[in-house]
């Protein structure tokens, strides 16, 4: 009787640690299924909003930083630092009108990251007819984000990471993203 009861709880166990760590690669295959189903409302409910929104204005925010502050002219011009301190509500406002279902979709399908001068003119991408054959890899950043890394063959050096947060034991959300260092001119 000891050995069937301590059968069941290593069993349980195991069960436990398979699903607590393969619910993430759950929601990845969710994730790409709807979006190149065109499901937009089972991608809604796999994605945070708030989180992920925040998240492309700050690494938008951020390359358009970075890009200016490379940029003599505009660091030593008087419009120049005006743009730099508007650039952060700019990027914000088209953010928050851009990122939608379909346009996460569209990501996912194609692997092409928002362009901060796009999401600066409020543009969204524009769909493609046909899918590109993109390949995925994943892999745990720590016990609580899990990134999917999509990558176009026709671009390698551009890889689009999509962050997913635990949410509870086994659940899973897209909240964030990391946009590839832009390669030099």
């Amino acid at each position: 009787m000891k050995g069937l009861i301590k059968g069941v709880l290593v069993l349980g166990v195991l069960a436990f640690l398979v699903a607590y760590f393969a619910t993430p690669i759950l929601t990845v295959n969710a994730i790409v299924a709807t979006a190149k189903a065109g499901d937009e409302a089972a991608l809604e409910r796999l994605v945070d909003f708030p989180v992920f929104r925040d998240s492309v204005k700050d690494e938008l925010t951020a390359r358009l930083m970075a890009e200016a502050n490379a940029d003599p002219d505009v660091r030593s011009s008087g419009l120049g630092g005006l743009g730099m301190m508007l650039a952060p509500m700019l990027v914000s406002g088209a953010v928050d009108a851009l990122v939608t279902a379909p346009t996460i979709a569209a990501m996912v399908r194609t692997a092409e990251t928002p362009d901060p001068e796009d999401v600066a003119r409020a543009r969204a991408p524009e769909p493609e007819g046909q899918d590109k054959d993109i390949r995925q890899s994943y892999g745990y950043r720590d016990l609580n984000t899990f990134v999917l890394t999509l990558t176009d063959p026709d671009q390698p050096q551009q890889p689009l990471k999509l962050l997913l947060k635990r949410q509870g034991l086994f659940g899973w959300k897209l909240s964030g993203i990391d946009l590839p260092e832009k390669p030099a001119a």
